[in-house]
């Protein structure tokens, strides 16, 4: 693998965080936590996000054929 096609995957894949993180914030996702569980909330809230950002940014790279 190329220094420019690791550039390219490592930009995906943080645009993807970033979209991502800004998708799941269109969600109201509150009434499926338990009161007073906040770091527990802000953990769950992460690895959705790095889970979404992973499997869109491998889609992307795939279908790019990277």
């Amino acid at each position: 693998m190329t220094a420019v096609q690791v550039i390219i995957r490592d930009v995906v894949y943080i645009l993807c965080f970033i979209l991502s993180m800004q998708a799941m914030q269109a969600l109201n996702y509150e009434k499926l936590l338990k009161k007073g569980h906040v770091r527990q909330a802000q953990v769950l809230y992460f690895l959705l996000v790095m889970a979404l950002a992973w499997l869109s940014g491998s889609f992307v790279l795939t279908f790019l054929n990277f």
